[in-house]
């Protein structure tokens, strides 16, 4: 006998995928708040990324006009709480405004990488055979030169640019992340339940995106969010040695080679920018490390 309230019941299978996915988020927020380093990192993290979003907000000064008769200002200087560079221009609103693109040419670099060396480790690595020897070998041509190495030329053969900063370092980052996707891969796909799938007579882009993405995600987002911080330094670095973002745009790695020159007369003023980096890595890796320890991902 068919009710009039058949129409209102819930089916069980999904209230159960939903409680088990909100179980797992519970789990994870709650091993990642008991991690205070990482909990503080991260929040730490946030003030630093919020307050570059709202620079022409909060910033006191233009970042690209100074006064002669104020440069080289010393930190805690009246109007000028971090001092002011070798044209006059106020510290703390270059710093604020720099983040700007510091932080974009540290995060787009790996969310590329994530995509393009994702998706080619997850062919390579469900597919095997000749996909995985034509794809795995011409990725590891790249591994034949150091990273740092490796940007420089695409950056030099590029020129200079925060979209040449970006592409060249998306470019060291891609074997990596496809290697990580392409290990993770294959162990997944000897599961039994990737074998009843296929022998349910489901699609191989079915079988990829419903479970193989969906057990190596994690891994491969924590091996990405690592390689965030790294991105940030080879960015910075890479302007830092006038192959990236060129002055007077504002960005730690051109301060800190515009200030260079005056490390002797005003120390504390030249090493902010540095100062900055640092921290900023530093809070990235200590965030990635949660992240890795509240999803149990062995190194």
């Amino acid at each position: 006998m068919i009710t009039e309230n058949t129409g209102q019941l819930s089916n069980p299978v999904i209230l159960n995928k939903e409680e088990k996915e909100d179980s797992r988020f519970k789990e994870f927020s709650r091993r990642f708040l008991k991690n205070r380093p990482a909990f503080l990192a991260l929040i730490l993290l946030g003030i630093i990324v919020i307050s570059t979003i709202m620079a022409p907000i909060i910033a006191p000064y233009d970042p690209y006009e100074g006064e002669i008769t104020n440069r080289l200002q010393v930190i805690g200087a009246e109007g000028h709480i971090l001092g002011t560079d070798e044209q006059g221009r106020d510290i703390l609103s270059r710093i604020l405004y720099g983040g700007q693109l510091s932080l974009l040419a540290g995060i787009v670099p790996v969310l590329i990488a994530g995509l393009i060396g994702g998706s080619l480790g997850v062919m390579a690595g469900y597919f095997g055979g000749m996909i995985n020897t034509i794809i795995m070998r011409t990725l590891d041509i790249f591994y034949a030169f150091p990273a740092i190495l490796l940007a420089i030329g695409i950056s030099a053969a590029l020129g200079q640019g925060i979209d040449n900063i970006i592409i060249a370092i998306s470019i060291v980052f891609i074997p990596p992340v496809a290697r990580i996707a392409e290990s993770a891969v294959k162990e997944v796909r000897e599961e039994e339940f990737i074998e009843a799938a296929r022998t349910t007579g489901a699609k191989n882009f079915s079988i990829i995106r419903y479970h193989i993405l969906m057990n190596i995600f994690s891994r491969v987002f924590v091996y990405c969010t690592t390689q965030i911080s790294i991105s940030l330094v080879l960015a910075s670095g890479l302007s830092f040695l006038g192959l990236g973002v060129s002055p007077p745009t504002a960005e730690w790695g051109v301060m800190l080679n515009n200030l260079k020159e005056q490390i002797f007369i005003n120390p504390l003023v030249t090493v902010i920018p540095g100062l900055f980096i640092f921290i900023s890595a530093l809070t990235i890796n200590l965030v990635a490390d949660g992240f890795r320890d509240a999803l149990e991902i062995k190194q």
